[in-house]
Parts: structure tokens; C-alpha cells; sequence
């Protein structure tokens, strides 16, 4: 994941740690903050569960274009080390060759 990313699902778990610590220390009475606590955590349940239903069915979101384009970075810089490594073994082959000859 990108800084980026990794910045907004910091944010989102501080906002939400926050809410709930904001909602259970407030002066209210219990049943009233259970049923605020409940329904915010409801409302997260949703965001989250619809969230994972597009990662499951493959739809392009944000936080998956990010985490594609990294993988695409990867691959690439993996196929450059590698090609780089195979010219540097015909090099050294080479110099093998040229002084057993």
C-alpha cells in the first residue's frame, strides 16, 4: 500500500477509536449510548461490507488501483534485476570462455 492509502485507513480507524471513546465517555445514559455506539458501528459494518463485496467482485476502487499499479512497479523492477543479472552471467561466461581458449 501507498503512504496515501496507508494515511486514510490510519484516519478512519482514528476517527472511528474516537468516536467510540467520544460516545462511551459522553454523559448520557447507557441504553442511549449503546444504541449510538450500536448504530455507528453499523454504519461502519455497511462501508466495510461494502467495500470487500467490491474487492470480491474485482471492481476498481482506489485503494485497488494503488495496490495493482505498486504490483505493475514491482514485476517491472523484478524483470530489470533479472535481465540484468542474466547479461551480467553471459558477461561472466565470456570471460571464462575468452581465457580458457
Amino acid at each position: 500500500m501507498s503512504k496515501k492509502s496507508n494515511a486514510l485507513m490510519a484516519f478512519l480507524a482514528g476517527a472511528a477509536a474516537g468516536a467510540i471513546l467520544g460516545i462511551l465517555y459522553a454523559p448520557d445514559k447507557g441504553s442511549n449510548t449503546r444504541e449510538k455506539l450500536s448504530f455507528q458501528l453499523d454504519k461502519y459494518k455497511k462501508m466495510l461490507q461494502a467495500y470487500l463485496d467490491d474487492l470480491m467482485s474485482g471492481q476498481e476502487t482506489p485503494l485497488t488501483s494503488e495496490a495493482k499499479s505498486q504490483g505493475e512497479k514491482v514485476v517491472s523492477e523484478a524483470k530489470g534485476k533479472a535481465q540484468q543479472l542474466l547479461n551480467d552471467v553471459d558477461e561472466l561466461l565470456e570471460q571464462i570462455r575468452g581465457r580458457n581458449s
